[in-house]
């Protein structure tokens, strides 16, 4: 058993030490580490062949695929175009419309994938950009850090949150009144208020410029709409009768293609097959891990160092989780503290929830702390250096850093005081 641990470790951190490079390709270092370890399983007699296939979660990959295909094609909709524009005509300085244009992401971002949103919302960033004269990085900058601070607001805004739900049988509903008391949804909703008012007060004030948009005729197709709310149906009634949620998103999927016409083969060739491939291959991993024992080792060290104490383990398990994620993938990393948090509340003799909530806040806000912490901040970095802005460090952690910390602070105390 202990060979099988030093191997499974050796395995992990080369995983993710490969991964951080980026040198190769990421599905590549997934596939072969979860085969590597899997192959320790079975020689071990740790694992059946159908118990390692059945650790890949299908459920969370088919809804995965399924709305970021409707995200593509709800960029095109006009709908996004549509509602921002009309409301930043009701403004009447840039800081307004700033925080208006960021609570227009982080709802969106509630439904939507992250990059998809930050994706629609930046041809209007630019263009007001334009017209103002201000510099795109403050709008830019500010959009994306909104669009990750909503990854907790419903269950299927983030795959962390599709993971969650998945490992814990949470329903749709679930995420906002759970075992009759509030649950993430809402506590998300909250720190999302306080990471706008942060935002308000660290670059929105000192936007002063007037707001003036000519009045123009916006198309819109109100086709990926209606499958985003046919979508959100079939998940809340599928749960009820058992149909599993992975065939609700590939039916949101395939429905997208379906309307895409001529653009679906593009669609499928644009999507993110590298991350998709690489995320298979973590679920392997960290089932050998977890099955050998490596995690429930972990979670004991963590107990220790807490000295059993509930409430210091939120604490670190919320705000450990927003230092790691600000340069590691949130969708490995939940699939890695899901288990742990759960040794950890057996450990204690509380419920595993406030420490999986607590996970799941910090990850999915602390990717902000960074400009490579979440792939929207990546793409948004990206075309900001396509229209000539280089991104200075320091500028960028002057506007997440007090935004993080108040977003999961909040959450943070929220959970304290309702569920410890």
């Amino acid at each position: 058993m202990e060979i099988a641990k030093i191997s499974a470790f050796i395995i992990f951190i080369l995983c993710y030490a490969f991964a951080i490079t980026r040198k190769w390709k990421i599905a590549y270092i997934g596939i072969t580490s979860g085969i590597a370890i899997s192959l320790i399983l079975l020689f071990s007699n740790l694992a059946s062949p159908k118990e390692i296939v059945d650790a890949i979660k299908w459920d969370v990959l088919g809804i995965y695929w399924g709305f970021m295909m409707l995200s593509m094609i709800f960029a095109d909709s006009g709908i996004p175009k549509y509602l921002a524009f009309h409301l930043l005509r009701k403004t009447d300085s840039e800081g307004s419309a700033l925080i208006i244009l960021c609570a227009i992401t982080a709802f969106l971002s509630a439904f939507l994938e992250n990059v998809g949103v930050v994706l629609l919302m930046a041809p209007i960033l630019i263009e007001i950009a334009r017209k103002t004269g201000t510099p795109l990085f403050y709008y830019l900058v500010p959009v994306a850090i909104s669009s990750n601070m909503s990854t907790t607001v419903t269950m299927v805004a983030d795959p962390p949150s599709i993971i969650l739900a998945a490992e814990t049988g949470m329903k749709f509903w679930d995420f906002y009144l759970f075992q009759g008391k509030i649950s993430i949804g809402v506590i998300s909703i909250a720190g999302v208020l306080a990471g706008l008012l942060a935002l308000y007060f660290v670059i929105g004030k000192r936007l002063r410029k007037k707001t003036h948009l000519e009045e123009e005729e916006i198309q819109i197709n109100p086709l990926p709409a209606f499958i985003l709310a046919f979508g959100v149906v079939l998940l809340i009634i599928g749960q009820k009768i058992g149909i599993p949620s992975g065939v609700a998103g590939l039916a949101v999927g395939s429905i997208s293609l379906a309307v895409a016409h001529k653009k679906s083969v593009t669609m499928m060739k644009e999507f993110d097959w590298n991350s998709f491939f690489f995320v298979v291959g973590v679920f392997l991993v960290i089932n050998g891990v977890d099955k050998i024992g490596l995690l429930k080792d972990f979670a004991d060290g963590i107990s220790r160092v807490s000295a059993g104490s509930p409430t210091l383990l939120l604490a670190m398990i919320t705000w450990m989780s927003v230092a790691i994620s600000s340069f590691m993938d949130n969708v490995p990393y939940t699939v890695l503290m899901i288990p742990v948090c759960k040794h950890l509340a057996e450990v204690t003799g509380v419920s595993p929830f406030p420490f999986l909530f607590g996970m799941l806040i910090g990850t999915g806000v602390g990717g902000n702390i960074t400009p490579v912490g979440a792939t929207a901040n990546v793409f948004a970095v990206g075309i900001l250096e396509k229209h000539g802005h280089r991104i200075k460090l320091r500028e960028y952690l002057k506007i997440s850093v007090p935004t993080t910390i108040a977003s999961v602070l909040v959450g943070h105390l929220l959970l304290h005081l309702i569920w410890m």
